[in-house]
């Protein structure tokens, strides 16, 4: 059923041109034509989140924070092995899904780990990335409020999630 969700979609969009009397091939070119400008205002900030990124993780700093915070993590029911995805999910995407396949290969997909892990990683956003994306038109650019109200959020579904996990 989902292989003609494309189809059946262009032909609606076909459809709703024809009756508005839109032409939709210059309309697609339009909006191409103005994603140009939108990426070029996004890329430094995209560019400083994935440099700082990759800085983190192989400056150390990233084990050290991990290995600080470990005892507080487990405290509010974080185990020990998520602390890492815990920290990096606000940051990348793409290393905590690194982390999730990590922990798949090493405890198993059935474990309480495993789906604390999964639940981790669907239950929260990486914030920078978001931050950069949408606030780069922002005519204020005090970020300040909504980045730790995102990381907080994030924090407790990580809490909130392995507390489900474990009485599911």
């Amino acid at each position: 059923m989902s292989k003609y969700f494309i189809p059946v979609l262009f032909l609606i969009i076909l459809f709703l041109s024809a009756i508005k009397r839109v032409k939709p091939y210059d309309a697609f070119t339009s909006g191409a034509k103005s994603a140009i400008p939108f990426a070029q205002s996004v890329f430094p900030y995209l560019t400083s989140i994935f440099v700082l990124t990759e800085l983190f993780e192989i400056s150390g700093l990233s084990l050290m924070i991990t290995n600080f915070l470990s005892p507080f993590f487990a405290f509010l029911g974080i185990p020990t092995e998520l602390t890492k995805l815990t920290l990096i999910k606000p940051f990348s995407g793409s290393g905590s899904l690194a982390l999730v396949s990590e922990i798949y290969q090493k405890y198993g997909v059935n474990g309480y780990l495993s789906r604390c892990a999964s639940v981790i990683y669907g239950s929260s956003e990486t914030v920078f990335y978001v931050a950069s994306v949408y606030f780069v038109n922002a005519k204020n650019k005090n970020l300040t409020a909504p980045i730790i109200i995102s990381l907080v959020a994030g924090f407790f579904s990580c809490v909130f999630a392995c507390f489900i996990c474990k009485i599911i």
